[in-house]
């Protein structure tokens, strides 16, 4: 039934827990899995003496969130591929979910950046709308 699935992950709580479905439903359904971590842009500093040293941070924070999630899912016998990505949130975890043509997209129902949902709307709330598969979001 679910021959790709996009788990998205922030290494928050709820982004943990996620986890622990995706895995569940990757195995039963001998899906492919990716794991896909989206920061926040800094190309808008671009220019600026600190740039280098912002995208270098985001980066390697980046990567030990996936670096996370696919131990997880690799201690379960799974195998995944990575993306990690710059830019608004739920609109790179739709593109990828598009891109792989997803058949399911698992995420958290909160991040770690509450304030920006709070004034935006959740990421989670916009993968909802927009996506073109289903979505499975974790409390």
């Amino acid at each position: 039934m679910f021959d790709c699935i996009i788990f998205a992950t922030d290494g928050s709580d709820h982004a943990q827990r996620a986890l622990t479905y995706a895995r569940d439903l990757a195995k039963l359904h001998d899906s492919k899995l990716f794991v896909v971590h989206v920061y926040s842009r800094v190309s808008d500093l671009l220019g600026y003496t600190e740039y280098d040293t912002l995208l270098g941070h985001r980066i390697a924070a980046g990567k030990k969130v996936i670096k996370e999630a696919v131990k997880e899912f690799t201690l379960a016998g799974l195998r995944c591929e990575t993306e990690l990505l710059e830019g608004p949130k739920a609109e790179a975890i739709i593109k990828v979910a598009e891109t792989r043509n997803a058949d399911l997209i698992v995420l958290g129902a909160r991040g770690m950046s509450s304030l920006e949902g709070l004034l935006l709307g959740s990421v989670s709330q916009k993968v909802i709308h927009h996506a073109s598969c289903p979505v499975f979001v974790v409390h």
